[in-house]
């Protein structure tokens, strides 16, 4: 029926419409996160309790904000981070990765965790147990700043806590070149004369600000706490479900991990497999939360030391890499409800990556691919599409001749359509196909920390972006046109001026979309109308013979 190029594009523009709607609910304005806004409710950082019966100090010693604290510093350089440590708890206040480049400004290094600039989001840790240093105890720092030796794999910062009834406590992390998990770990010395029971707990501090910085059709995907267990599998936490108490995630395991997942990177603390562990999250004050896990401390007899360690992974979601460093860590990656189609699209994608170097060629190749594969599919809509636009002069003869009888002219309609063997809707086929393909590149584009800020040529700089100068856009636009003129015009003039009106409307939309993406449109445009041109003359052809 001439209706079915209508309903096409209506769903075709829903589809679209939907992700517009999504992106738009994602980009909505925050306030940006304040030391005053993020501090001003905080309480006093008891740590947390362990359900063993080893309970918390509620007295924290050095009170005052984390945020606010004046406690000396020093920094730590690698080749893939800069961290600063704080001696309040020995904890990590600040990273930047080096390896990775700031959205706004590309001569800085990206901040994931930060202690206010931007953002508060720090890595914690320490016992439980009264008197024993917790994230607020005052760590002896080492004498200055540390830098990875060249030639060296590894350099440890090891800080000490005041001894507290005989106890004696070394924090130790380590830094591996190459390499963005560092080791945590407590050195529990028990100088006393009774049997030292105590619990370790690791965690992330952070505000319920969204992770990205909002910009005119800027994207804010999840940010907040995810656990992973073997029997619970993967789960995320939103801020809100904390606030409530209808935060749902797994309590006790001897497996797993608990991560504070953003935009393309992920913080991750990834204790050993098979030693039994509670996981929390929780509010500890005005906009600011707490996510982690609490580790058994094997039993610290009168002279003998024990130690607890654990591995904190901050850095990019780049995949392989975090396949091999825990089960189920590769999931941070959400490519939303098309995953099954998403996933292996990005497998192609890197596939054709290691080949060409480039992301922008790599998705010019997939393109193809896909073409390649619909090619039988989108042959016959074409065939079927030609075929209407032969019957162009006879049906407009069919609407001089039937006037306003649409259901006469219907029928009439559908006999010739029997007679010359065409599906009306035989056009509809592949671009419905190619809907969910869109939309799943779209997520993979969006996802996946490989496409930031990854060039294809001249002006396109970052894939993971709109085009700067709207060039793709408007290319695809003209793509569009074009297609439309070699499709049948409807018999309705106006169908006819909705179908012409849509390369105008896509354009619009397709402004801000990520540059890969309209790469990808713009690409399949190109081919679908030489593939059209082609078969179109062929029918064309036949038809004059004939």
């Amino acid at each position: 029926m001439d209706n079915r190029r209508l309903i096409l594009t209506l769903i075709f523009g829903f589809s679209l419409f939907m992700l517009w709607d999504g992106w738009m609910k994602h980009n909505a304005p925050q306030p940006a996160p304040t030391t005053q806004s993020a501090t001003a409710g905080q309480t006093d950082g008891s740590v947390p309790q362990s359900s063993r019966g080893v309970s918390g100090n509620g007295d924290v010693p050095g009170g005052g904000n984390a945020v606010s604290s004046t406690a000396p510093t020093i920094k730590v350089t690698t080749d893939t981070m800069i961290a600063e440590i704080s001696a309040e708890g020995g904890d990590i206040i600040h990273l930047a990765l080096t390896q990775h480049k700031a959205t706004d400004d590309k001569s800085q290094n990206f901040v994931l965790l930060d202690n206010g600039s931007k953002h508060i989001y720090e890595a914690q840790g320490g016992l439980t147990g009264q008197g024993l240093p917790n994230h607020k105890t005052l760590y002896s720092l080492p004498a200055g700043d540390v830098t990875l030796p060249a030639g060296q794999d590894s350099v440890e910062v090891r800080m000490s806590a005041p001894d507290a009834n005989g106890v004696m406590v070394t924090k130790v992390l380590t830094f591996t070149r190459g390499s963005y998990v560092i080791g945590t770990r407590y050195d529990i010395t028990n100088n006393g004369s009774e049997p030292l029971k105590t619990d370790a707990y690791f965690q992330f501090m952070r505000d319920g600000e969204a992770a990205e910085g909002s910009q005119a059709m800027g994207v804010h995907t999840f940010t907040g706490p995810a656990f992973y267990t073997d029997a619970d599998k993967f789960r995320k936490v939103k801020f809100g479900d904390i606030d409530d108490g209808d935060a749902k995630f797994p309590k006790q395991a001897d497996n797993g991990w608990v991560a504070m997942v953003q935009h393309y990177f992920v913080s991750a603390i990834i204790p050993k497999q098979g030693v039994e562990r509670e996981y929390f999250a929780r509010k500890i004050g005005n906009n600011l939360y707490t996510a982690g896990v609490i580790l058994p401390v094997p039993e610290v007899a009168p002279g003998q030391t024990q130690s607890i360690s654990t591995e904190l992974y901050t850095g990019p979601q780049i995949q392989d890499n975090l396949k091999a460093i825990a089960p189920g860590l590769e999931l941070v990656v959400d490519y939303g409800w098309l995953t099954v189609i998403a996933a292996p699209l990005f497998w192609v994608l890197q596939w054709f990556h290691s080949l060409t170097g480039n992301w922008g060629w790599a998705i010019i190749m997939v393109t193809i691919s896909l073409k390649l594969i619909f090619f039988p599919l989108s042959a016959a809509s074409y065939k079927s599409m030609a075929k209407m636009r032969t019957l162009g002069p006879r049906l407009q003869r069919m609407k001089e001749q039937f006037g306003d009888d649409k259901v006469k002219m219907q029928q009439e309609m559908m006999k010739i359509y029997k007679t010359e063997k065409i599906n009306p809707l035989g056009g509809c086929l592949p671009i419905l196909v190619q809907i969910p393909v869109f939309i799943a590149l779209y997520w993979v584009l969006l996802g996946s920390v490989e496409m930031r800020q990854a060039p294809w040529l001249g002006w396109i700089t970052d894939l993971s972006v709109k085009d700067p100068y709207f060039i793709l856009p408007i290319i695809m636009g003209a793509s569009m046109l074009i297609q439309m003129k070699l499709n049948p015009t409807p018999p309705d003039p106006m169908q006819a001026k909705i179908m012409m009106a849509m390369p105008i409307v896509f354009t619009f939309m397709f402004l801000w979309f990520p540059s890969g993406l309209v790469l990808y449109w713009v690409v399949n445009n190109v081919l679908s109308i030489a593939q059209q041109w082609k078969i179109t003359r062929m029918i064309e052809s036949g038809a004059k013979k004939t």
